[in-house]
């Protein structure tokens, strides 16, 4: 039950948080900005989500300049 009144509070709380934020922002420089972004419950979608691999992913693409085989088999 605790854990309902958080999400229901949240969710009031960012749907403020990004009116505010877009009432704010430079529509030239920024994009439009969802009560999601703000909200800690809010699921986020695949491409969102981060993803850990190792520290040898990072020589593969900025000294070899290849994509590292974790990237290449999620592009197909």
């Amino acid at each position: 039950m605790h854990e309902g009144r958080q999400r229901h509070e949240w969710s009031i709380a960012s749907s403020c948080l990004s009116v505010i934020a877009n009432l704010h922002r430079d529509p030239k420089r920024s994009r439009r900005l969802k009560p999601s972004d703000f909200d800690p419950f809010a699921q986020r979608s695949r491409a969102q989500r981060r993803i850990t691999v190792p520290v040898s992913v990072l020589k593969d693409v900025f000294i070899d300049g290849t994509l590292p085989r974790i990237a290449q088999e999620d592009l197909g």
